[in-house]
């Protein structure tokens, strides 16, 4: 018996293994190929027990403050490239409002009623420098033709897209997850480029660049209730 409540999505795609991923709204969803048996599901589910519990509070905890404005006080954490950095409050001098510095998000003292807009002006600013500058990286690598644009926008769950005239746009929060995540949600999307569907051809390409996409995703599946503000 599984005591986990749970969304069961059976794929009859080529999904090989078994996958979960908790959403915004603390819905466990889990992606098993199409014949998985009962068994093997409860399993999965028994072996991923305390680190769903271990998130639903995480999830619960900040649903909670989500109540109220974020107070954004000295302790509060912010993740970056993977991992946390506590906030500081400190007095007002002529440094940048915000700047993260010697392991510790630093903001004016004086800056607190703005500190959401500060975060996110200093999200959107790191987010354009480090997916721009692996945007071209991973374009050079490929001899990928430049794309038509590079956007940076605010959405909260769609970490990329790819349009049909090869406009390329990714979330800031993208920023908020390691290199080797972001680089898999660029590799993702550049592929886009080649074929518009995800198509096993779409999925030959990525291994071919990338072998270890699917652990890439798979954190991305199960942590991505975390990058947010």
């Amino acid at each position: 018996m599984i005591d986990i409540p749970h969304t069961l999505i059976r794929s009859k795609k080529r999904r090989k293994t078994l996958s979960l991923r908790i959403d915004d709204d603390g819905r466990v969803v889990v992606y098993v190929p199409y014949r998985t048996p009962e068994s093997e599901i409860a399993s999965f589910l028994r072996a991923k027990k305390d680190w769903i519990e271990k998130n639903l509070r995480v999830l619960d905890q900040r649903s909670r403050e989500r109540g109220q404005p974020r107070r954004f006080v000295p302790g509060d954490t912010f993740l970056y490239l993977g991992d946390t950095y506590s906030l500081e409050v400190c007095e007002s001098d002529r440094r940048p409002p915000l700047t993260l510095l010697h392991g510790t998000f630093q903001m004016d003292a004086d800056s607190r009623e703005k500190a959401r807009e500060l975060f996110v002006k200093w999200y959107i600013g790191r987010a354009k420098e480090i997916i721009s500058e692996r945007v071209d990286h991973y374009r050079w690598q490929l001899k990928f033709p430049p794309p038509v644009e590079v956007r940076i926008t605010g959405a909260k769950s769609r970490y990329g897209s790819c349009s049909v005239d090869n406009r390329l746009s990714f979330s800031w929060r993208l920023v908020m997850a390691p290199y080797p995540v972001i680089d898999y949600v660029i590799i993702h999307e550049l592929a886009h480029i080649r074929h518009k569907n995800h198509s096993k051809r779409f999925w030959g390409f990525v291994e071919g660049v990338m072998p270890d996409y699917r652990q890439r995703r798979h954190w991305l599946n199960e942590n991505n209730h975390l990058l947010m503000l």
